[in-house]
C-alpha cells in the first residue's frame, strides 16, 4: 500500500468536507427540521417563516427552533420587519436551547429591530440584554429599514462575528468556559408588540469542529 498516495487523499476528502458548500436549512415550503407552534404562530409565506401581524399585539415571545443541534457554522439568511407599536422586534438565536417548561430559549441571538439590529444579546441567560451593540452611526449604515435586510452570522470555537447588509457589526470573543459552544437555531418574534417578521433563503455551511 502506498501510505503517502493514502494520506494524501485522506487530506483532499478532510478539505473538500472542510470547504462544503451551504445547504438550505430551510426548504422554504414545510417546517421540516424544525419545531414550535405552527398551528398558531408560525406560518410559511412565499418561501419564508412568519410570524405575528400589524393589527394585533403578539401575546408572548415565541420560537420556531430546528430538531437539530450545530457546532461551528456560518449562516446566512434574509429578514424583514415591520410594526406599528411596542417593542417590534425579533432574532436569530444559535448555539440555544429551550428551556423546560418555558416559551422562552436561552442562548446567543443576532438581534433584529427595535434599535437592536446587527447586535448580539444573550437570551434569558445572562443579566444584561446586551453583548455588543453597535454604534448608531454603525447601525444607521447597516440598516435597510422596511427591505429585506442580509444576515451573516459565523460562531467558530468561542469566535462570533455578524455582519448586515455586508457591515460587520459584531466580533466578539466568548471567555466563560461554560458557554456551550453548540446548539439549536431559532428564530423569534418578540412579544408585546403589533409586528410581523419574516425569514427567508436561511443558509447554513457547518464548520470544523
Amino acid at each position: 500500500m502506498n501510505h503517502s498516495r493514502t494520506l494524501a487523499a485522506i487530506l483532499l476528502l478532510a478539505a473538500s468536507l472542510a470547504q462544503a458548500e451551504p445547504v438550505p436549512l430551510f426548504d422554504g415550503k414545510t417546517f421540516t427540521g424544525w419545531e414550535g407552534d405552527t398551528t398558531k404562530t408560525w406560518k410559511i409565506e412565499d418561501g419564508a417563516f412568519t410570524a405575528g401581524s400589524v393589527d394585533r399585539k403578539q401575546a408572548k415571545n415565541d420560537f420556531l427552533a430546528t430538531t437539530k443541534s450545530y457546532g461551528n457554522f456560518e449562516l446566512t439568511l434574509e429578514v424583514k420587519i415591520a410594526g406599528t407599536e411596542g417593542f417590534v422586534n425579533g432574532g436569530i438565536q444559535f448555539w440555544s436551547e429551550r428551556i423546560k417548561d418555558s416559551h422562552e430559549v436561552r442562548g446567543f441571538q443576532a438581534d433584529f429591530g427595535a434599535g437592536y439590529d446587527g447586535a448580539l444579546c444573550d437570551e434569558s441567560r445572562r443579566s444584561g440584554r446586551d453583548i455588543i451593540r453597535p454604534s448608531k452611526e454603525l447601525h444607521d449604515q447597516a440598516l435597510k429599514k422596511d427591505e429585506w435586510n442580509v444576515y451573516r452570522i459565523r460562531a467558530e470555537g468561542p469566535h462570533i462575528q455578524l455582519w448586515l447588509n455586508g457591515v460587520k457589526t459584531v466580533d466578539y470573543i466568548e471567555k466563560d468556559p461554560t458557554i456551550p459552544l453548540k446548539g439549536l437555531f431559532a428564530v423569534q418574534i418578540h412579544g408585546g408588540a403589533k409586528s410581523q417578521i419574516w425569514y427567508r433563503k436561511l443558509m447554513i455551511e457547518e464548520l470544523p469542529n
